[in-house]
């Protein structure tokens, strides 16, 4: 038998989170190392049930578990599904940069309520954050210690200086890019 959802019925239903595309930036090290993709699927991500949350831990490490994608520098992050009501302490370590973005739903993060498409990023002034679902939620969370470096932007290059832009700009028009 074939059931016709809307999307909105499929999402509500436990359907796959929206795609959220993430870029890293690396430390000037790791720059020019060569470029990887890994499609993660549901079943190859550990979950962590817990009283009204469920955790997908995509990498680091958090309760014993190891996400499933290893991070050239230590990236921990995770998905939060928090229903109505729940809350949760996730680890936030002072010496990290700390965000978190709301995919659905509303929280309170540490006590400030947040709204869906809403990214927060977290002082460096403690070592834990609390999350409290106002309605059935959906938390993409991450931390990872900072890099140090200066940051140069332009187009699709991340580089540490101008001159290092212009050589990725001019390897990419003689096709050194593969």
């Amino acid at each position: 038998m074939h059931e016709e959802i809307s999307p909105r019925e499929f999402l509500e239903r436990g359907g796959p989170m929206e795609i959220l595309q993430l870029w890293v930036n690396l430390p000037s090290r790791l720059k020019m190392t060569t470029p990887r993709y890994v499609g993660l699927q549901r079943d190859a991500i550990p979950v962590l049930d817990r009283d009204g949350v469920r955790i997908q831990l995509v990498s680091g490490s958090y309760d014993g578990a190891t996400g499933a994608f290893e991070s050239l520098i230590g990236i921990t992050m995770m998905t939060v599904s928090l229903a109505a009501g729940s809350h949760i302490t996730l680890p936030a370590p002072a010496a990290h940069t700390v965000f978190l973005y709301v995919v659905r739903g509303s929280v309170n993060v540490t006590g400030q309520p947040t709204d869906q498409f809403r990214l927060v990023e977290l002082n460096a002034d403690g070592d834990s954050v609390e999350l409290e679902a106002s309605t059935d939620a959906l938390v993409l969370f991450g931390h990872a210690a900072p890099l140090g470096e200066p940051v140069v932007a332009h187009g699709p290059f991340v580089m540490n200086t101008r001159e290092e832009i212009v050589e990725a700009f001019r390897d990419y028009q003689m096709g050194r890019f593969t």
